[in-house]
């Protein structure tokens, strides 16, 4: 059943009114006979009495391609008024010519939890498919991705590779990277490592980074102490206070993995303010290796994910659900980035 009519007439609203799916609804409209007439013609009542007219356009694109994918940025917080995390700009570069190699034309927009970015899409058929990049709060945003699933939408997303129903996946091994880091860290002396990101299925990417961490510190025989823990968002500001409230929680730490770059520098900030250096004081190391990493002072290490694998494989799997083909979700290895701020560069 659909939902309730809101505002302009969609096919979801004839759907809520006449008690069936919205696929069930689009294959009435374009006349398939697997709808039976009774069904069909009250739905076309329907479609009648709310006045909704089919996009022409669009309702050809069921068995036509536009060569056209979507590409929706979930809108971030940011220092300046782009709204997009600096790790998705960078990656923009790389799907933009995944899709000028294969011939496609490119959309770009916005997603906004507030807004029914799901159905616009689904309803207007602008695009053959959809690549999401980002999305806050994981677990609000997997209901929308699953309605995008039984609406038979193709998308293909960036995050964390899980086994569940939110779509085809290309992500990191975040799991891997973390260890990776944490290896480093404790090769270079240190042993009481503080993690600022969310540990939870709200943000799994960032879970997955704190679960590598704590497979480095028992694989060295060091047990994981929950009060160096403190949740973060990717901004400076959120990086801020959260090694703010780890200097005022009193735990000995010598060493902070910030579960993003832009964590790591806020962080650092936090530090200096307090009169602590790095890496002589207080070790860091971020993830992404976004263009200020490089910057800062001292200059940040940090985990490299593969941004131009990412736009390639984003493009083939999308590609893939178009022609009917099926492509398992995919991991992609991160690289460290060994720079002076963990004191190993």
């Amino acid at each position: 059943m659909g939902r309730k009519p809101t505002g302009r007439p969609t096919s979801f609203d004839i759907a809520y009114a006449a008690g069936v799916s919205q696929p069930t609804v689009s294959r009435a409209l374009r006349g398939d006979k697997a709808v039976s007439a009774k069904t069909r013609a009250r739905i076309e009542q329907i479609a009648r009495d709310l006045n909704y007219t089919v996009d022409k356009n669009a309702s050809s694109l069921r068995s036509q391609r536009s060569n056209t994918i979507a590409l929706l940025f979930f809108e971030d917080p940011t220092p300046d008024e782009s709204m997009i995390n600096p790790f998705f700009l960078a990656m923009l570069g790389s799907i933009t010519r995944a899709c000028a190699d294969r011939g496609l034309d490119l959309l770009i927009s916005f997603q906004r939890m507030e807004d029914d970015w799901h159905v616009q899409y689904q309803d207007s058929h602008r695009a053959d498919g959809l690549i999401l990049l980002g999305y806050g709060d994981y677990t609000q945003y997997r209901e929308r991705m699953e309605q995008l699933g039984r609406q038979g939408t193709h998308f293909a997303r960036w995050g964390s590779v899980s086994s569940d129903s939110s779509g085809v996946t290309v992500g990191t091994d975040n799991v891997a990277a973390g260890r990776l880091a944490g290896e480093h860290l404790i090769a270079g002396g240190r042993s009481r490592i503080a993690f600022l990101g969310h540990a939870d299925d709200h943000y799994p990417e960032f879970a997955g980074r704190y679960r590598g961490l704590v497979e480095a510190l028992r694989g060295a025989g060091l047990g994981p102490d929950p009060a160096l823990q403190f949740d973060a968002l990717t901004t400076e500001e959120e990086g801020r206070s959260a090694a703010q409230a780890l200097l005022e929680g009193g735990a000995r730490f010598d060493a902070i993995f910030a579960a993003s770059d832009l964590i790591a520098i806020g962080a650092m900030r936090a530090l200096a303010d307090a009169g602590l250096t790095v890496p002589e004081d207080v070790a860091v190391v971020g993830f992404d290796d976004i263009p200020a990493a490089s910057l800062t002072t001292p200059p940040l290490t940090t985990v490299m994910q593969d941004i131009r694998g990412a736009g390639q494989a984003l493009v083939e799997t999308l590609l893939a659900q178009i022609e009917g083909r099926d492509l398992p979700p995919r991991k992609l290895p991160g690289t460290l980035v060994v720079r002076r701020s963990s004191g190993a560069a």
